[in-house]
């Protein structure tokens, strides 16, 4: 016969390690490429140079509507950003955990949007 509360902590004990190797490949699965990290890079910095300008755009007392011009500069170049991410996350993490039978990335890519969208 068969101990229930000993089969019962098997099987608590097995999925709790089995959560911890979904956390564990979920976290060392390839996020993106060099190149999409680059070009991240690359937006991010353009935004940091317009920030940058702006600040001293206001130091100086230039015009309002200049001003606006290099903010929408800055959104545009983050907004950029966020789009290669999305994109390297869709192609690679997405699909990866979905053919590897974990679905909630997608809950986790939902959720993200969610904010990031705001």
């Amino acid at each position: 016969m068969h101990n229930y509360e000993f089969d019962k902590d098997r099987v608590e004990a097995f999925e709790k390690s089995f959560a911890h190797e979904k956390d564990h490949m979920r976290a060392t699965r390839q996020q993106y490429t060099e190149a999409e990290a680059k070009a991240v890079i690359n937006r991010l910095s353009r935004a940091i140079g317009h920030l940058e300008s702006i600040k001293n755009m206001i130091s100086d007392g230039r015009d309002c509507s200049e001003i606006l011009i290099q903010l929408s500069a800055v959104k545009s170049a983050v907004n950029n950003a966020g789009v290669v991410l999305l994109q390297s996350h869709m192609r690679r993490c997405v699909v990866e955990a979905v053919q590897e039978g974990d679905t909630q990335v997608v809950d986790d890519l939902s959720r993200a949007l969610g904010t990031y969208i705001k």
